[in-house]
Formats: structure tokens, C-alpha cells, sequence
């Protein structure tokens, strides 16, 4: 095996990213209202070495959320910065780099929320999961937490949900698997951070934001996502996982954003349909039991029905495409 200098000096590709911001959001919630209680952020460089590391904490201007998870009470953010406080701090942090996250969607569509809100963008173009990445090596994972792949490089964890010790974890086990790709000419899976519409406190706008958390019009700019690369396996069976290409489609309210629902099913090689037919493999929703077209054309094709968290559970762990 390869070596970091080996690797650095005499497989590098060239077509690699110049650096990297790797970051870790604590929030108050997983919905499109909610808001940051905490940022922090690693810099590297091409190769991943730590340059150096930023945090903070962040009043969301509402109730923290679950306290139970990131530890940040309300007295504890009374007095902190308001994101639009620390806006240029944290762009200074980004600029010219590539995101890196587990889960990086979630993180950017976090972010990008607020910067819109501040009627800002975010300097990001490009961001990167580690979860996608560790499913690009291969690694031999049991699931896809961040304690699993720190565990996998030997990377301890400190105070898990905590800002500045999950960016720390993660760049440390980021370091050894880009090396890892850099030297199987693996190519990263990087995609396009496109930033949000203005976000205001008008009236107007806030009407916007209601109609768009119980599924109206969005506020976010219509994105044609590219076809899905891998055939359909065929229908989800129960106790087993999804498979790449299977085409699954949503119907009614989620709890977390359905777009970003989407996103992450389309980072793992899922079809995410607009309607049901005889060709969908998995129908997700909260209310099997609604009127919807979409839960009765299920119901007479015989398609698999599961709920959010049953899917979100299921996206952890999607098995390769065949062949």
C-alpha cells in the first residue's frame, strides 16, 4: 500500500480540488425553517492536511431544538452572534474551497438557507460527501454513521453533536480516504452547490416560505436533475436493501424537506419518479392510508409502501447496481 508521500509525490491527480472546507452544522431542526446553533469549520489543503479550524456558536433567534442532541440550550445562545454576525467570517472560511460533510447536502442546503436569509450566497460551488465517497472505495462499513468511518480510519471521537469535534473527526477521517482515492485514481464524487433565491422578512415572502413548507409554491430555483445512470432492478422487497436504479416516488408531507429527501436518494443512486406506475419500486410516505393518486395507484399495482423514517433508514445502506 501506498504511503501519503508516495501517493502525493508520484500518483496525485491533477484534476483534484486546490482545498477543502470541512464542516460540520449543529441545527435546531431538519426542516427548510430551521435554523443554525453552532458552525464550525476545518480547512485543508489539496492533499488534506489541516491549514486550520474555526467555530462558533450561532442564536438562532427561536427555540434551540433538541437540546438533548447538540447540548446548546437557550441561555447558552442568548448572547451568541446571529448568522448574518458571522456570514463574512464564514465565507472567508469557504471561499475557493470544496465543501466536505457527511451527509454534505444536508449541511449545504443548511448554509445556503442562510445566507439567503441574510441576502447573501455562499462562496461554495462544489461539495462533497464523505458517505458518497466511502461507498466510491468501497470501504467495508456496517452502515454509514460518522462513528463508523472514524472508527474504520481509528479516529476517536470526543463529544459526538458537537460542532467542532464532528468537523475534527471527520477531516481526520477524510485525509486518509482521499489519499486512498487519489492513489486508486478513484474519481471524487463532487457535485454542483447551487444557491438559493433571496430570502426576506416581508410579508410576502414570509407567505412564500409558509406555502413551501406544506408543499406549495418554493422559494428554491426548479433544478432538472440528469437521468439516473443505472437500470431498474425491479421492486423493493421487504428486509432487504435498496438497490441502485430501483425508482422510488413521494407522496404528501415529510418532515424533512422532500427535496432534500430527494437529493439524497438521487446521491445514492435511486430514480426519483414524479408519478407511480407499474415500473415503481417503493412508494414513501407518512399516510398510506390518504387519497392521494399516488398512494391509490400504488395500492392497485401492488407497490411497496414504507414511511420517511423506514426509507431514511433504508438510504444508509443502498447496495450497488448489478453489473
Amino acid at each position: 500500500m501506498l504511503d501519503d508521500r508516495t501517493t502525493a509525490e508520484t500518483t496525485w491527480p491533477a484534476s483534484y480540488p486546490t482545498g477543502y472546507a470541512v464542516v460540520d452544522v449543529e441545527t435546531t431542526g431538519l426542516a427548510r425553517d430551521d435554523r443554525i446553533v453552532s458552525a464550525a469549520v476545518y480547512r485543508l489543503d489539496a492533499q488534506g492536511d489541516v491549514e486550520d479550524h474555526w467555530y462558533t456558536l450561532v442564536n438562532p433567534q427561536r427555540d434551540p431544538g433538541p437540546v438533548w442532541i447538540h447540548g446548546l440550550t437557550g441561555d447558552m445562545l442568548r448572547d451568541a452572534p446571529l448568522f448574518a454576525d458571522i456570514a463574512e467570517e464564514f465565507a472567508s472560511r469557504l471561499e475557493g474551497r470544496v465543501l466536505v460533510a457527511h451527509n454534505a447536502m444536508f449541511d449545504w442546503q443548511m448554509i445556503a438557507r442562510e445566507y439567503a436569509r441574510a441576502s447573501a450566497a455562499a462562496p461554495v460551488r462544489q461539495r462533497l460527501c464523505t458517505i458518497a465517497l466511502s461507498k466510491e472505495l468501497d470501504l467495508p462499513l456496517p452502515n454509514h454513521k460518522l462513528a463508523t468511518l472514524a472508527a474504520h480510519f481509528g479516529v476517536v471521537q470526543e463529544q459526538a453533536h458537537h460542532a467542532l469535534d464532528d468537523a475534527r473527526v471527520l477531516a481526520e477521517a477524510f485525509r486518509p480516504s482521499l489519499h486512498a482515492a487519489a492513489a486508486g485514481g478513484v474519481r471524487l464524487p463532487l457535485l454542483e452547490c447551487r444557491p438559493l433565491t433571496e430570502w426576506s422578512d416581508s410579508p410576502a415572502s414570509a407567505r412564500i416560505g409558509r406555502q413551501a413548507s406544506y408543499g406549495g409554491s418554493s422559494w428554491r430555483p426548479a433544478r432538472k436533475r440528469p437521468a439516473c445512470p443505472h437500470s431498474n432492478p425491479g421492486r423493493f422487497e421487504d428486509g432487504k436493501p435498496l438497490k441502485q436504479g430501483m425508482r422510488i416516488a413521494f407522496s404528501g408531507d415529510t418532515s424533512v424537506d422532500r427535496e432534500l429527501l430527494e437529493d439524497r436518494a438521487v446521491e445514492a443512486g435511486l430514480h426519483v419518479a414524479t408519478s407511480v406506475s407499474r415500473l415503481t419500486s417503493l412508494l414513501v410516505t407518512n399516510d398510506p392510508d390518504s387519497a392521494t393518486s399516488k398512494v391509490a395507484k400504488a395500492r392497485a399495482y401492488g407497490t411497496p409502501v414504507v414511511d420517511e423514517a423506514a426509507f431514511t433508514q433504508l438510504l444508509r445502506d443502498v447496495a450497488a447496481a448489478d453489473g
